[in-house]
């Protein structure tokens, strides 16, 4: 379950990194104390979670949750308990009042954690990824995609007619697509399954292009 953070207090946000870092299925991406600046990740990478304080300088957390077009699970952190039933209304999955234990953290994060198991199962499954590819994000289905070419920080989606070059690791890569339509044929490939028309030791053939195929990844293609 991917999250962030927000507070503008340093200290605040240093209780929830300790705290999820004893969460084991909590991976906290980040945290700010500019509001301004978790919209603009927001708006770019995938989020599951949000941790968020409600007193702050600029915009308030209500405020901020409201502005959301698509709104992550949220859990509202804060001193001051007024604000209780305004943040339930927002259909806030929790609310910590501070200073709160890792008792009543891990509460919350267990009941954000089944609301996303549950929204899950409810969602028809995808049939498309976002790639962002200099300040845009663009729908890309995955039956346009042929493969995937990797260097460095950077992937090349290859697709029927264009190219689209995306700044992500290989890492960030396989946790984006489904296994059961890609798979990786070397450490800089990944392939659609569909789109195989012919394997080869050392290479797979991808609608007419020649993928090479790494020797430890020959396990995979059980295609």
């Amino acid at each position: 379950m991917k999250a962030i953070a927000i507070d503008d207090e340093p200290m605040a946000l240093e209780v929830v990194r300790s705290l999820g870092g004893k969460i084991p299925f909590l991976e906290l991406k980040a945290c700010f104390t500019d509001a301004c600046e978790a919209m603009e990740y927001l708006q770019s990478q995938p989020v599951d979670l949000l941790f968020l304080d409600i007193k702050m300088p600029d915009i308030s957390g209500l405020e901020f949750v409201t502005s959301l077009q698509k709104k992550p699970l949220v859990i509202f952190t804060t001193a001051y308990s007024e604000h209780a039933v305004t943040g339930f209304e927002l259909d806030a999955v929790d609310y910590l009042l501070k200073p709160f234990s890792l008792a009543r953290f891990m509460k919350a994060c267990n009941k954000a954690h089944e609301l996303l198991r549950l929204r899950d199962q409810a969602a028809p499954p995808k049939d498309y990824v976002f790639v962002k590819t200099g300040a845009e994000q663009v729908r890309v289905p995955y039956a346009d995609i042929l493969y995937m070419e990797a260097a460095g920080n950077y992937v090349t989606f290859v697709l029927g007619g264009k190219r689209l070059l995306s700044r992500m690791t290989m890492t960030e890569l396989t946790e984006l697509l489904p296994p059961d339509k890609f798979v990786r044929v070397h450490r800089s490939f990944v392939v659609a399954k569909d789109y195989i028309d012919k394997l080869e030791r050392h290479q797979v053939t991808v609608r007419g292009h020649a993928v090479p195929v790494g020797a430890s990844y020959l396990g995979q293609l059980q295609v």
